[in-house]
């Protein structure tokens, strides 16, 4: 969202607005506003020249109306884009060279802060060229460099943007280069971190006048560089960015304005709402108690919840961000899932549900399939079997016992040795794909062990009750496709586990 800002505007040009310090109670800008030192005008623009003017906030934390500076500060000559120290004493700024029968030309001067009082501006003396203009500073919130706007040679053209180190300037000077510079016109650098600043170029591609780009310092040195885009950017000039809390702050434009005057902007981005939501359930897909979910990103973040009472959860993200995920809970076994978070500049929600199984009672795998009246595993049971896997790569310290049932046809014989062959083609499989043997016990139970209906089997199947026991004497008493259906629970694959120990000593 970007709107004018009334209250620091004049029915003059007003910009480069810039925070004094991190308590964001202070803002002082560029103004030519008929209240200004002086009576001579601009060579230029043909309005009075700038000065440097400030807003403070009230105890309500509300904009008190701007004035200017207190001090020795503006002159009859221009003065402006301020740009402080970390501590907020210093003030760098641009300001015009007193040079009759010159051109005028523009170089940085700093002011100290004394009480609420500047003192009058010293030059900064950055090199020995008086032909050069140097303005537009801005110091890196490490206090270590000054950026700044200049057309001395040895840049890509036009104005750039350079710096020089502000401790040890000598033969620190140098060029942001040609992943900044353009050879058209970089200027009103800004920051926001030591990695990250803001510029205005009309030489990178853009909207058209100058537009603000985001610089982000890259692992190699170099820098990368995006356009801010609409609402931000407009095909008149925009540029002069400041940020205060989050994704807000101000900036400057001359849109909307038919006699080209600057004037200042707010900007708020909404916070981006992107989170993760889900459930922890059983395998009866009613909620676990006491479940804690647990989520790290590669971001270093870390985060750690109780699910509700109904099973719910939700976690907060940031974008780009790989994550791993953890539930667990008493008696049961821990699930674990990762993903990444989208990059895109939107609010999202994820979702993604945790099914933990039991410890303490044996746990149906869904979709195993054999070949008719064979232990042959069929290749649509490869999905269910991986994600067994899982569960024991998951689980580190469990043993189980993988255990077959048939349903009430054939001898007992049979069904025993049958259902023994297909608990064995299971183990088979989960030892080839990396488990340990000794953490795997087959177990054929045939027919002898008919299933007892669950809370999910009668959601899944309304003619059964919770508790009802498959055994052949019900079945018999069933019409007889609702028999083919409980012969099809009955023949099942589960796992049973035996311990939670496997080699913790």
């Amino acid at each position: 969202m970007v709107k004018q800002s009334k209250l620091f505007n004049s029915r003059r040009a007003d910009y480069s607005p810039m925070y004094l310090d991190r308590s964001l109670d202070q803002i002082y800008f560029t103004t030519t506003n008929e209240k200004v030192t002086g009576s001579h005008r601009s060579e230029i623009t043909g309005m009075k020249k700038g000065d440097i003017w400030f807003a403070a906030k009230n105890e309500r934390g509300e904009w008190k109306r701007p004035e200017a500076v207190e001090g020795e500060l503006n002159s009859e000559v221009d003065e402006g884009t301020p740009a402080f120290s970390p501590d907020g004493s210093t003030m760098y700024l641009s300001k015009a060279r007193r040079e009759p029968n010159a051109n005028t030309g523009v170089e940085i001067y700093t002011s100290q802060r004394s009480d609420a009082k500047w003192s009058a501006p010293v030059k900064f003396e950055i090199t020995a060229d008086t032909l050069s203009s140097y303005a537009h500073p801005a110091v890196s919130p490490d206090g270590n460099w000054l950026y700044f706007t200049s057309d001395m040679p040895g840049g890509q053209g036009g104005y750039d943007i350079w710096r020089i180190n502000l401790k040890e300037r000598q033969g620190s000077l140098e060029n942001l280069g040609e992943w900044i510079n353009t050879p058209g016109d970089e200027m009103f650098p800004t920051f926001r971190s030591d990695s990250v600043f803001y510029f205005s170029s009309d030489g990178h591609p853009g909207y058209g006048g100058l537009d603000i780009f985001r610089a982000q310092q890259t692992k190699s040195g170099g820098w990368s560089v995006a356009n801010m885009g609409t609402p931000v950017n407009s095909s008149s000039d925009d540029f002069g960015m400041t940020f205060g809390e989050g994704e807000s702050g101000f900036f400057s434009s001359n849109r909307t304005d038919n006699r080209g005057y600057d004037h200042i902007y707010s900007f708020e981005l909404p916070e981006l709402k992107i989170i993760i939501s889900g459930w922890v359930l059983d395998k009866d897909e009613e909620p676990v108690p006491n479940a804690v979910i647990r989520i790290v990103g590669d971001d270093g973040s870390n985060q750690k919840q109780f699910a509700r009472n109904d099973g719910s959860f939700s976690f907060p993200l940031d974008r780009g961000v790989r994550y791993v995920m953890l539930a667990g809970a008493k008696g049961y076994l821990n699930a674990k899932q990762e993903f990444t978070s989208d990059t895109a500049e939107e609010d999202a929600e994820y979702g993604v549900d945790f099914i933990l199984a039991s410890i303490n009672k044996p746990v149906v795998i869904d979709n195993i399939f054999y070949d008719y009246d064979a232990a042959t595993l069929r290749p649509e049971s490869k999905t269910a079997l991986d994600e067994m896997a899982q569960v024991l790569r998951d689980n580190p310290n469990v043993t189980i016992e993988m255990a077959s049932h048939t349903d009430r046809h054939g001898s007992d014989t049979y069904n025993i040795n049958l259902s023994s062959r297909r608990a064995q083609s299971v183990i088979d499989y989960l030892i080839s794909v990396g488990i340990a043997p000794d953490r795997l016990q087959s177990q054929g139970y045939g027919k002898s062990r008919p299933k007892t209906i669950t809370k999910k089997l009668a959601r899944e199947f309304p003619q059964f009750k919770e508790g009802d026991v498959l055994t052949e004497e019900y079945i018999l008493a069933l019409p007889q496709t609702d028999q083919d259906t409980a012969d099809q629970i009955n023949r099942r694959t589960e796992f049973q586990v035996l311990s939670i120990d496997y080699q913790m000593y």
